[in-house]
């Protein structure tokens, strides 16, 4: 049998190198992968592409990652921060070093489902006719203007999930699964922190959000770290 278990966070994600494109799930503060996401801030990589729902509001770990400077590119849909303060994303881009691709919520999921089902484009009628849409192809479909849009995938997706067994199958609470299982399907390595690793057959199939299968990693989390 695979075991996906191991023992440390920097074991888990101590391949992620300079240029790598890496998924972090989550929504706000709901579902993120916070000590993984602190490791890579920590690792010394550089030049990397985030792909997530926000670029991380004041005290979130992918603040922390952004304020490193070594994230050269964010695909996102929401880039501002709360509150009048700054984020160290928006002083990275409005100084020039961060490169950002907006992207509306509902398409941002769907482009990521479509990376991990294999489909390489599809037409969306989603910020057809705005700035979004300048040098994308368009075709007319049922008489309203789309958008040909590119999939999305990476080399590792981060993702935060409730239990695990050792197979990798992962569960998730609530809003928790926000992105994670669409990411887990579109990374070339998906690595889960977890709450609880659970003995095996604990977990009722028809429970599995994400099947161990798409996981490749699985490291234990206490529910605060």
């Amino acid at each position: 049998m695979i075991d996906k278990r191991v023992a440390t966070i920097a074991e888990a994600i101590a391949d992620i190198g300079d240029g790598a494109r890496i998924m972090l799930s989550g929504f706000g503060r709901i579902g993120v992968a916070n000590a993984l996401i602190r490791a890579v801030a920590e690792s010394g990589a550089k030049d990397l592409t985030i792909i997530a729902n926000g670029s991380g509001h004041h005290g979130s770990t992918q603040a922390e990652l952004m304020d490193t400077g070594r994230v050269a590119r964010l695909i996102c849909s929401s880039a501002r921060g709360r509150g009048k303060e700054p984020t160290p994303f928006e002083k990275l881009y409005h100084s020039g070093k961060i490169e950002l691709e907006l992207v509306p919520q509902g398409t941002l999921a769907h482009r990521i489902r479509a990376g991990g089902s294999g489909v390489p484009a599809f037409y969306t009628p989603a910020g057809a006719g705005t700035d979004l849409a300048k040098g994308k192809e368009t075709r007319v479909f049922d008489g309203r203007d789309c958008v040909l849009l590119t999939a999305l995938t990476a080399d590792f997706a981060l993702l935060r999930a409730d239990r695990g067994d050792r197979w990798g199958n992962l569960t998730y609470r609530g809003t928790q699964a926000n992105f994670g299982p669409a990411m887990a399907a579109a990374a070339k390595v998906t690595i889960a922190e977890v709450r609880q690793v659970v003995a095996d057959g604990e977990i009722d199939p028809h429970h599995v959000r994400t099947p161990g299968i798409y996981v490749d990693r699985m490291v234990t989390v206490p529910e605060k770290s």
